[in-house]
């Protein structure tokens, strides 16, 4: 019933006039913005003042601006079935394609390192639709019927889906020179390696560096900005390579830190457009390392 009602959805989206759409997703963020808890509105409000140096006021602007945003973006990804490999420029540029064309020379395969940034859903079916072959490295959703929707709507712009448990399957997939798409930007908890971010110590996904590391393949970070109403950049940046040494720990750490500095710096450029909603510092080196001590 979810996934029909979704796709009726889909398809009024699709017949809208552009501009129409974009204020229909605009409103339906506005509409969200009061629903989000208190306390989670509060908590962006605070980490936008403590990374950013705003006032109160500002921040409150950014982190309202950010979560209403997502409105837009659901409607673009409801337009999904509007773009192909023909009309996809008249949507995103890409920016640096020459760093990725590099990177996949090699015939070893490419990991995709970005962020909840921008249209990220956009990023990835713009950079399939133009030939590259990207795994997209994806949450389950805790909604079936949602995950079902989207993971189709992925599949329709040429992505392949490929879902966090399948460590195998991304070793598989790059040494067949596919592109594997990591988001590394949230809280890995007691999973991730603590890196600074902000100037704040934040548990990171360490996926990234660990298959480069593992497979010698390159890691190309990318982002998706909006440029224009209705359009956007995908920014491609050059190469980073595993420093590859005896301690394997502390390769996958600084490559880490290494990743984590580029995402920083694109989020200070554009900060209005990054998930603030989400908790990145949730978890702390000391009550991690209490958590392990205690499991073991």
């Amino acid at each position: 019933m979810i996934y029909g009602a979704v796709t009726l959805l889909s398809k009024i989206a699709c017949a809208l006039p552009p501009n129409i759409r974009r204020r229909s997703g605009d409103l339906i963020g506005e509409v969200c913005w009061p629903l989000i808890p208190k306390k989670r509105r509060e908590m962006a409000i605070g980490n936008i003042m403590a990374s950013l140096q705003l006032e109160r006021a500002e921040a409150e602007h950014m982190a309202k601006y950010s979560a209403v945003r997502f409105g837009r973006m659901f409607a673009e990804v409801l337009s999904f079935p509007l773009i192909n490999k023909g009309n996809i420029a008249q949507y995103v540029a890409l920016e640096g394609k020459e760093y990725l064309d590099e990177a996949l020379s090699h015939g070893k395969g490419v990991v995709l390192a970005t962020a909840h940034s921008g249209n990220w859903e956009l990023l990835g079916a713009a950079l399939a639709l133009n030939g590259f072959p990207l795994v997209a490295v994806v949450q389950r959703q805790t909604n079936a019927a949602m995950d079902r929707f989207i993971n189709d709507y992925r599949g329709m712009a040429g992505m392949h889906v490929t879902y966090k448990t399948g460590v195998r399957d991304m070793v598989r997939l790059l040494n067949e020179g596919k592109i594997v798409g990591l988001l590394m930007d949230q809280n890995a908890g007691s999973n991730g390696v603590f890196v600074e971010f902000f100037g704040r110590s934040a548990s990171t996904p360490q996926g990234a560096a660990a298959l480069s590391r593992m497979n010698d393949v390159p890691i190309i970070p990318a982002f998706i900005t909006e440029t224009s109403p209705g359009v956007h950049t995908a920014i491609i940046k050059p190469s980073v390579r595993v420093h590859k040494t005896e301690n394997r720990d502390q390769d996958i750490l600084n490559t880490t830190q290494q990743l984590t500095a580029i995402i920083e710096q694109h989020i200070r450029n554009r900060p209005q457009e990054w998930f603030w909603l989400h908790n990145r510092w949730k978890a702390t080196p000391a009550a991690t390392l209490s958590d392990n001590c205690r499991n073991t």
